[in-house]
């Protein structure tokens, strides 16, 4: 990853370790700035106030690893963008000091919103904002349906398309009950006009076809006068007189002087004129049959003016001619299908609406058994996690439970015993909730846990969660904070058994967290005098002992600090040389 004139940062490149890289730095150095970057890179809104003071312009250039075939090259190629020779996908974002912004993606500009896409198969950036979102109700049961997966996702995608037609039957019936005395009024106005046009039959592009016969009989004498004028000056005269052969056989006689000519270059030009005299016979014969078929017929005249009269009625009223006379009527035909309030037609739809009711009961029922198995799978599992995050009297409890329908509500939905809620994502609230300590009160984790305990709940439930999750690139920006001690530690041996499976970043002001780290990267802060700059270098195992002893309480300039640093090290390497713990949910047969 490459940043150039972002914030602080006036130029650097990141060297990210497949595994576990770790961003650390001094407070106000600008480690955020590499989270912004991956931000803007992930599509995420482009601010001018970003733009390094004196910079035309910030620019964030990522490299991603991108097999063909996969989802994220897929998104490439539909936009035209192409993988380099290794694989790899180059994104590129700018954003002008202007507050204008640019992006691309494998060499083609693209729309912000295609970055948006990438990053979805790419990318996942977890701060304290989502903390803050884990405390939504709806972004929990979305916590739940992931780890669920298609036991949850399967009756779900078959609930909302139940859920659709039933509403729609719902609405359709609602509004055919409500307006019945309306709709019947609308009805009898199309039927009234689809009359008055069935009576009339038009015919596409009758009115015209008629005009022009019209034109022609009125005209009959005139065209008849012009038509024989043209076949006397092409043919000449009918009977043969010789002193007005006409075109044809003007034309005629000069190509039988050329082609009895000695000059080669005068016989040349005889069969184009053989070939004008061709044109000009097949011209001849089609005035000829035009004169064959005209006819001044005021029988014909009459009957054609009276249809003219029967179209012009019907285009006066519904629309500017014939063919959009028939446009309107079929268009009539369908309204006046769903303008039906008899009886029969409303208890045909009470009967469906009822019948996709009890459907969509059923699938609710089913989505809700598979949560509630669910549930009980992830708060087992986030617990254990929690255990070795130094919360070992901890638990988490995920509550499964039914919304139920309002005074009034338009969606209610009777499942079982009870009237409820049916939302596009199924009739349940999950709730998930945290005991402190055994015989404490299971409490909404918002109110359960502390800042520090509410960032461990999120990591194990971000450990757990990691295997069913499709994205290779996990990002976390200081979720560790209000945490320390013991806790830190466990905090750094999740994230680094995470990076088992995930390429994980972390930005971090713990020492012991950024001693797991596979690769040590540190932003440092100079100033000139008129400049504030930051630059971000990768550290060597000495500097990355000073870093850290520097982390410890500022610690770098003292033995015993380095030595706990050293300590730390070790620890951290000998714990990482163990076979980690990797936790799947079992698919149910």
């Amino acid at each position: 990853m490459r940043i150039n004139g972002l914030g602080v940062i006036d130029e650097a490149t990141l060297e990210l370790d497949p595994g576990f890289t770790v961003v650390t730095g001094e407070t106000g150095a600008g480690k955020t700035m590499v989270v912004t970057g991956l931000h803007l890179l992930g599509g995420g809104r482009a601010e001018a106030s970003r733009v390094r003071t004196g910079a035309d312009k910030a620019v964030v250039e990522g490299r991603f690893q991108a097999p063909a075939g996969s989802p994220a090259a897929k998104v490439a190629e539909e936009v035209g963008g192409e993988a380099d020779e290794d694989g790899s996908l180059i994104a590129i974002r700018t954003v002008g000091s202007d507050g204008r912004s640019r992006a691309h993606v494998g060499g083609r500009s693209v729309p912000v919103g295609v970055l948006s896409e990438l990053a979805e198969q790419l990318i996942a950036v977890h701060g304290q904002n989502d903390q803050l979102r884990l405390m939504r109700p709806t972004e929990q049961r979305g916590v739940l349906d992931r780890f669920a997966g298609d036991d949850v996702g399967e009756p779900l995608r078959a609930y909302q398309a139940v859920r659709e037609e039933w509403l729609r039957v719902s609405t359709e019936l609602k509004e055919r009950t409500e307006r019945s005395r309306e709709l019947a009024r609308e009805a009898d106005l199309l039927r009234h006009g689809l009359s008055e046009i069935d009576a009339v039959a038009p015919l596409p592009g009758e009115d015209v076809e008629l005009h022009d016969e019209a034109r022609r009989l009125a005209d009959a004498d005139q065209l008849r006068e012009a038509a024989q004028g043209a076949q006397y000056a092409v043919s000449g005269s009918l009977e043969g007189d010789p002193d007005n052969p006409g075109a044809l056989g003007l034309i005629s006689e000069a190509a039988r002087r050329l082609s009895t000519s000695e000059d080669p270059k005068l016989r040349e030009m005889e069969p184009r004129l053989v070939e004008a005299a061709t044109l000009l016979a097949d011209v001849g014969a089609e005035i000829s049959g035009y004169l064959d078929h005209l006819e001044a017929d005021p029988g014909r005249l009459e009957e054609v003016l009276r249809r003219q009269a029967d179209l012009k009625g019907l285009t006066r009223k519904y629309a500017a001619d014939v063919d959009g006379v028939i446009a309107w009527a079929t268009d009539a035909r369908a309204r006046l299908d769903g303008l039906d309030t008899s009886e029969e037609a409303l208890s045909a739809l009470a009967t469906r609406r009822d019948e996709l009711a009890v459907e969509l009961a059923a699938l609710a029922e089913q989505v809700t058994a598979a949560r509630v198995e669910a549930a009980l799978e992830l708060g087992k599992a986030v617990t254990e996690e929690l255990d070795g995050l130094a919360m070992p009297h901890a638990s988490v409890e995920l509550v499964v439970r039914p919304r139920h329908a309002e005074s009034g509500d338009a969606q209610a939905l009777p499942v079982g015993r009870s009237i409820l809620h049916a939302g596009s994502s199924g009739v349940d609230d999950v709730e998930l909730r945290l005991i402190s300590h055994p015989g404490a009160p299971a409490l909404p984790v918002h109110k359960g846990a502390s800042g520090g305990e509410l960032s461990r709940v999120m990591l194990a439930l971000e450990v757990v969660l990691s295997h069913s999750d499709p994205v290779p690139t996990l990002v976390f920006d200081e979720v560790d904070a209000g945490v320390g001690g013991r806790a830190a530690v466990e905090v750094g041996r999740r994230l680094a058994r995470l990076a088992r499976s995930h390429q994980v970043i972390v930005v971090t002001h713990l020492p012991q967290v950024a001693a797991f780290a596979d690769r040590h990267l540190v932003v440092d802060k100079s100033a000139d005098g008129t400049f504030t700059r930051s630059a971000v270098r990768k550290l060597d195992e000495t500097q990355r002992v000073v870093e850290l002893a520097r982390m410890l309480a500022g610690m770098d300039s003292t033995d015993t600090g380095r030595a706990h640093a050293e300590e730390l090290l070790a620890a951290a390497k000998a714990d990482k040389s163990a076979t980690p713990v990797v936790r799947r949910r079992k698919k149910k047969a």
